[in-house]
């Protein structure tokens, strides 16, 4: 008999759903990927979660973890070759936490409105993207002090970041290329160019029910 393997329910885009890819691969876990449309959620996918998010990942136990977070540390549970849990580490450990804090509740409504100004009128785009410099020099002076978000490693803080930072970035590239955050920018072109991002960013059919399952990584 074959032991089952989670159930990913992904969508290629959101950065939630890619740092929790992103960890599941780091973990050398592998898993069912099913890649959803968001504007067409399977009803598997309502009935495991009713809040229809991604991603969601469901475990061979039956557990569903609705939260990208805690997703990528039930990965690097099963196996964490590069320390990313920081399990060594008390201080990067805490510094984790304060990071995915910061960037969940606080810089990800920034992101928010500077990619969508028009549904934010409340201010002008450059606004918002003012007010989230601040954690864009914050990032930026914690990358020259230790080389990586909490070390000169990287660790989970700085795979959950990247994916949001990269969407940043996109949203007017001239602007962040001439930005006064030199630190930010290696920091994020080294994880978006190494040979593991790639992987994590294929591109996949819509899953349908009865579809073969799509093993990832492959």
């Amino acid at each position: 008999m074959i032991d089952p393997i989670p159930i990913l329910y992904s969508f290629r885009r959101c950065p939630y759903a890619m740092r929790a890819r992103l960890a599941i691969m780091h973990s050398g876990v592998r898993v069912v990927l099913r890649e959803v449309v968001l504007r067409s959620k399977p009803a598997a996918l309502l009935q495991a979660s009713p809040k229809g998010t991604v991603p969601i990942l469901i475990t061979p136990a039956g557990q569903v973890l609705e939260q990208s977070a805690d997703i990528m540390r039930w990965a690097l549970q099963q196996h964490d070759p590069g320390d990313w849990l920081a399990a060594t580490d008390a201080h990067c450990a805490v510094d984790i936490e304060v990071l995915l804090a910061l960037n969940d509740q606080d810089f990800k409504p920034l992101l928010d409105r500077y990619k969508y100004p028009e549904r934010h009128a409340e201010q002008s785009q450059v606004q918002y993207r003012q007010a989230a410099e601040h954690i864009l020099a914050g990032l930026n002076a914690r990358i020259q002090r230790h080389g990586a978000l909490c070390r000169d490693t990287l660790c989970l803080a700085d795979i959950a970041i990247a994916p949001f930072i990269r969407q940043f970035a996109q949203v007017d590239a001239a602007w962040f290329a001439a930005s006064p955050y030199p630190a930010l920018r290696a920091w994020l072109a080294g994880i978006v160019n190494d040979p593991w991002f790639e992987p994590a960013m294929q591109k996949y059919p819509q899953w349908q029910p009865g579809d073969a399952p799509v093993v990832f990584p492959d």
